[in-house]
Protein backbone atom coordinates (compact mmCIF):
# COMPACT_ATOMS: atom_id res chain seq x y z
CA UNK A 1 0.00 0.00 0.00
CA UNK A 2 1.67 3.19 -1.11
CA UNK A 3 0.97 5.95 1.51
CA UNK A 4 3.23 9.16 1.13
CA UNK A 5 0.87 11.88 1.93
CA UNK A 6 2.56 11.99 5.78
CA UNK A 7 5.92 12.37 4.36
CA UNK A 8 7.36 15.63 4.31
CA UNK A 9 11.58 16.29 3.83
CA UNK A 10 12.47 20.16 4.34
CA UNK A 11 13.80 22.00 1.46
CA UNK A 12 17.02 21.66 1.93
CA UNK A 13 16.86 17.53 2.14
CA UNK A 14 14.75 17.42 -0.96
CA UNK A 15 17.71 19.33 -2.59
CA UNK A 16 19.48 16.86 -1.32
CA UNK A 17 18.26 14.36 -2.62
CA UNK A 18 17.48 15.79 -6.11
CA UNK A 19 20.89 16.55 -6.45
CA UNK A 20 22.43 12.71 -5.16
CA UNK A 21 19.45 11.54 -8.03
CA UNK A 22 21.34 13.77 -10.53
CA UNK A 23 24.29 12.31 -10.16
CA UNK A 24 23.35 8.76 -10.09
CA UNK A 25 21.31 9.29 -12.87
CA UNK A 26 24.63 10.99 -14.66
CA UNK A 27 26.30 7.65 -13.88
CA UNK A 28 23.49 4.94 -14.56
CA UNK A 29 21.56 6.16 -17.53
CA UNK A 30 21.89 4.77 -20.92
CA UNK A 31 21.55 7.84 -23.00
CA UNK A 32 21.37 10.91 -20.09
CA UNK A 33 25.08 11.55 -20.25
CA UNK A 34 25.45 15.59 -19.14
CA UNK A 35 23.00 18.15 -17.63
CA UNK A 36 22.29 19.33 -21.33
CA UNK A 37 19.83 15.99 -22.73
CA UNK A 38 20.34 15.22 -26.24
CA UNK A 39 19.06 12.31 -25.93
CA UNK A 40 16.61 10.39 -23.62
CA UNK A 41 14.75 6.89 -23.19
CA UNK A 42 12.19 5.42 -21.38
CA UNK A 43 14.54 2.89 -19.73
CA UNK A 44 15.98 6.33 -18.81
CA UNK A 45 12.83 7.42 -16.53
CA UNK A 46 13.28 4.05 -15.56
CA UNK A 47 16.29 4.60 -13.91
CA UNK A 48 14.92 7.86 -12.64
CA UNK A 49 11.58 6.28 -11.14
CA UNK A 50 13.80 3.49 -9.12
CA UNK A 51 15.73 6.27 -7.93
CA UNK A 52 12.92 8.57 -6.97
CA UNK A 53 11.41 5.27 -4.93
CA UNK A 54 14.21 4.79 -3.03
CA UNK A 55 15.47 8.14 -2.15
CA UNK A 56 11.88 9.80 -1.40
CA UNK A 57 9.35 7.42 -1.24
CA UNK A 58 11.80 4.46 0.93
CA UNK A 59 10.78 1.91 -1.82
CA UNK A 60 7.37 1.58 -1.59
CA UNK A 61 6.16 1.14 -5.60
CA UNK A 62 9.24 -1.30 -5.28
CA UNK A 63 7.80 -3.52 -2.63
CA UNK A 64 4.70 -2.49 -2.45
CA UNK A 65 2.56 -1.51 -5.23
CA UNK A 66 0.63 -4.12 -6.81
CA UNK A 67 -0.23 -1.80 -10.30
CA UNK A 68 1.98 -0.99 -12.99
CA UNK A 69 3.76 2.42 -14.05
CA UNK A 70 4.30 3.04 -17.41
CA UNK A 71 6.93 5.93 -18.47
CA UNK A 72 6.69 6.84 -22.11
CA UNK A 73 8.21 10.12 -24.15
CA UNK A 74 6.07 12.38 -26.25
CA UNK A 75 7.29 14.47 -29.26
CA UNK A 76 3.45 15.61 -29.81
CA UNK A 77 3.11 17.24 -26.56
CA UNK A 78 3.31 21.50 -26.85
CA UNK A 79 2.13 22.26 -24.13
CA UNK A 80 2.77 20.37 -21.29
CA UNK A 81 6.15 18.82 -20.42
CA UNK A 82 5.02 16.21 -18.05
CA UNK A 83 1.36 14.48 -18.56
CA UNK A 84 0.05 11.10 -16.40
CA UNK A 85 -2.17 9.23 -18.32
CA UNK A 86 -5.31 7.74 -15.62
CA UNK A 87 -8.04 5.39 -16.40
CA UNK A 88 -11.84 6.78 -16.55
CA UNK A 89 -12.67 3.88 -14.11
CA UNK A 90 -9.69 3.61 -11.73
CA UNK A 91 -12.37 3.57 -9.14
CA UNK A 92 -13.42 0.12 -10.73
CA UNK A 93 -10.07 -1.60 -10.89
CA UNK A 94 -8.32 -3.67 -8.70
CA UNK A 95 -5.12 -2.45 -7.78
CA UNK A 96 -2.96 -5.09 -9.31
CA UNK A 97 -4.84 -3.94 -12.59
CA UNK A 98 -4.57 -0.28 -12.07
CA UNK A 99 -2.16 1.38 -15.19
CA UNK A 100 -1.07 5.12 -14.81
CA UNK A 101 1.56 6.56 -17.66
CA UNK A 102 3.76 9.36 -16.81
CA UNK A 103 4.57 10.89 -20.41
CA UNK A 104 7.36 12.91 -20.73
CA UNK A 105 7.50 15.73 -23.71
CA UNK A 106 11.01 15.90 -24.69
CA UNK A 107 10.77 18.48 -27.37
CA UNK A 108 10.89 21.06 -23.76
CA UNK A 109 14.29 18.99 -23.16
CA UNK A 110 15.67 19.71 -25.90
CA UNK A 111 14.59 22.86 -26.91
CA UNK A 112 15.95 23.90 -22.98
CA UNK A 113 18.56 26.21 -24.28
CA UNK A 114 17.26 27.76 -27.66
CA UNK A 115 16.35 31.06 -25.89
CA UNK A 116 17.26 32.77 -23.04
CA UNK A 117 15.87 34.22 -20.02
CA UNK A 118 15.19 32.05 -16.64
CA UNK A 119 13.70 28.77 -16.86
CA UNK A 120 11.09 28.08 -14.07
CA UNK A 121 9.77 24.39 -13.35
CA UNK A 122 7.28 24.04 -10.36
CA UNK A 123 8.51 27.42 -8.64
CA UNK A 124 11.79 26.65 -9.02
CA UNK A 125 14.72 28.32 -11.12
CA UNK A 126 16.29 25.61 -13.23
CA UNK A 127 19.87 25.79 -14.91
CA UNK A 128 19.83 23.10 -17.57
CA UNK A 129 17.17 20.77 -19.11
CA UNK A 130 18.27 17.69 -16.66
CA UNK A 131 17.19 19.35 -13.63
CA UNK A 132 13.93 20.43 -15.85
CA UNK A 133 13.18 16.73 -16.28
CA UNK A 134 13.56 16.34 -12.38
CA UNK A 135 11.24 18.95 -11.54
CA UNK A 136 8.55 18.07 -14.35
CA UNK A 137 8.66 14.18 -13.53
CA UNK A 138 8.47 14.79 -9.42
CA UNK A 139 5.25 16.89 -10.75
CA UNK A 140 3.91 13.70 -12.32
CA UNK A 141 4.83 11.50 -9.60
CA UNK A 142 2.40 13.47 -7.13
CA UNK A 143 -0.35 12.73 -10.11
CA UNK A 144 0.84 9.48 -9.61
CA UNK A 145 0.49 9.26 -5.73
CA UNK A 146 -2.63 11.05 -5.66
CA UNK A 147 -4.51 8.89 -8.59
CA UNK A 148 -3.45 5.46 -6.52
CA UNK A 149 -4.99 7.51 -3.14
CA UNK A 150 -8.11 9.04 -4.06
CA UNK A 151 -8.71 8.03 -7.82
CA UNK A 152 -8.31 11.52 -8.89
CA UNK A 153 -5.68 14.29 -9.61
CA UNK A 154 -5.74 18.37 -9.67
CA UNK A 155 -2.63 20.20 -10.08
CA UNK A 156 -4.35 23.02 -8.93
CA UNK A 157 -5.75 21.58 -5.61
CA UNK A 158 -4.62 21.95 -2.12
CA UNK A 159 -3.83 18.79 -1.60
CA UNK A 160 -1.67 18.05 -4.27
CA UNK A 161 -0.18 21.30 -3.99
CA UNK A 162 0.77 20.04 -0.25
CA UNK A 163 2.22 16.69 -1.30
CA UNK A 164 4.10 18.67 -4.05
CA UNK A 165 5.19 20.89 -1.25
CA UNK A 166 6.32 18.42 1.33
CA UNK A 167 7.71 15.85 -0.92
CA UNK A 168 9.67 18.37 -2.89
CA UNK A 169 9.72 21.87 -2.00
CA UNK A 170 7.21 22.24 -5.27
CA UNK A 171 5.75 25.82 -4.69
CA UNK A 172 4.32 26.09 -8.39
CA UNK A 173 2.45 23.72 -10.69
CA UNK A 174 3.46 25.50 -13.80
CA UNK A 175 6.58 25.91 -16.31
CA UNK A 176 8.00 28.01 -17.80
CA UNK A 177 9.80 25.95 -20.54
CA UNK A 178 10.33 27.37 -24.15
CA UNK A 179 7.41 26.34 -25.88
CA UNK A 180 7.28 26.72 -29.72
CA UNK A 181 5.03 29.18 -30.28
CA UNK A 182 7.55 31.22 -27.93
CA UNK A 183 10.57 30.03 -29.97
CA UNK A 184 8.67 31.61 -33.28
CA UNK A 185 8.18 34.67 -31.72
CA UNK A 186 11.38 35.69 -30.03
CA UNK A 187 13.77 34.24 -32.46
CA UNK A 188 11.97 33.82 -36.00
CA UNK A 189 9.36 37.19 -34.94
CA UNK A 190 6.86 35.18 -36.22
CA UNK A 191 3.29 34.69 -34.64
CA UNK A 192 -0.02 33.88 -35.23
CA UNK A 193 -1.67 35.48 -38.37
CA UNK A 194 1.37 36.54 -39.87
CA UNK A 195 1.73 36.96 -43.26
CA UNK A 196 4.65 34.96 -44.40
CA UNK A 197 5.98 33.67 -48.08
CA UNK A 198 8.48 30.90 -48.40
CA UNK A 199 9.58 28.22 -51.43
CA UNK A 200 8.21 25.20 -52.07
CA UNK A 201 9.25 22.68 -54.74
CA UNK A 202 10.64 25.98 -56.17
CA UNK A 203 7.37 27.87 -56.54
CA UNK A 204 7.07 30.99 -54.00
CA UNK A 205 4.33 30.92 -52.17
CA UNK A 206 2.47 33.33 -49.48
CA UNK A 207 -0.07 32.82 -46.98
CA UNK A 208 -1.15 33.19 -43.40
CA UNK A 209 0.12 31.29 -40.62
CA UNK A 210 -2.44 29.29 -39.01
CA UNK A 211 -0.76 27.29 -36.02
CA UNK A 212 2.81 26.99 -34.38
CA UNK A 213 4.16 23.68 -33.57
CA UNK A 214 7.27 21.84 -34.15
CA UNK A 215 6.50 23.59 -37.72
CA UNK A 216 4.05 26.48 -39.34
CA UNK A 217 0.74 24.99 -40.48
CA UNK A 218 0.40 27.84 -43.04
CA UNK A 219 -2.91 28.65 -45.43
CA UNK A 220 -2.25 29.37 -48.91
CA UNK A 221 -4.43 30.95 -51.10
CA UNK A 222 -5.59 28.61 -53.62
CA UNK A 223 -8.56 28.37 -55.84
CA UNK A 224 -8.27 24.95 -56.10
CA UNK A 225 -7.68 24.15 -51.78
CA UNK A 226 -9.70 21.95 -49.90
CA UNK A 227 -9.94 24.63 -46.53
CA UNK A 228 -12.62 27.05 -47.26
CA UNK A 229 -12.89 30.34 -44.52
CA UNK A 230 -16.13 32.37 -43.15
CA UNK A 231 -16.21 34.53 -46.46
CA UNK A 232 -15.79 31.28 -48.59
CA UNK A 233 -12.89 32.00 -49.74
CA UNK A 234 -10.13 28.60 -50.26
CA UNK A 235 -6.71 27.47 -49.14
CA UNK A 236 -4.00 25.18 -49.37
CA UNK A 237 -2.39 24.37 -45.87
CA UNK A 238 1.30 23.73 -45.74
CA UNK A 239 3.63 22.60 -42.84
CA UNK A 240 6.43 24.47 -42.97
CA UNK A 241 9.73 24.45 -41.05
CA UNK A 242 10.20 27.87 -38.93
CA UNK A 243 13.61 28.72 -39.90
CA UNK A 244 11.79 28.45 -44.17
CA UNK A 245 9.52 30.97 -43.37
CA UNK A 246 9.75 34.96 -44.41
CA UNK A 247 7.50 37.73 -42.71
CA UNK A 248 6.00 39.37 -45.72
CA UNK A 249 4.98 42.84 -44.68
CA UNK A 250 4.27 44.02 -48.49
CA UNK A 251 7.43 45.59 -49.48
Amino acid sequence: MIDLFNRKFGLEESIQKRNSIRRCLLEESPNIRSEAITSISPRDLKVMFDLYDDSFFGSQFKNGYPGKIKLSLSRRMTKSAGFTVCPKNIAELKPENLVLEIKIGVDFLFNYGVLEGEKAVCGMQTSDSLQALQLVFEHELCHVIEYISFHESNCSGDRFKSLANNLFGHTDSHHNLPTYRQIARQKFVLNLGDVVSFTCKGKRLKGIIYNIQKRATVFVPDQGGSFVDKQGKTYSKYYVPLNLLERDDGR
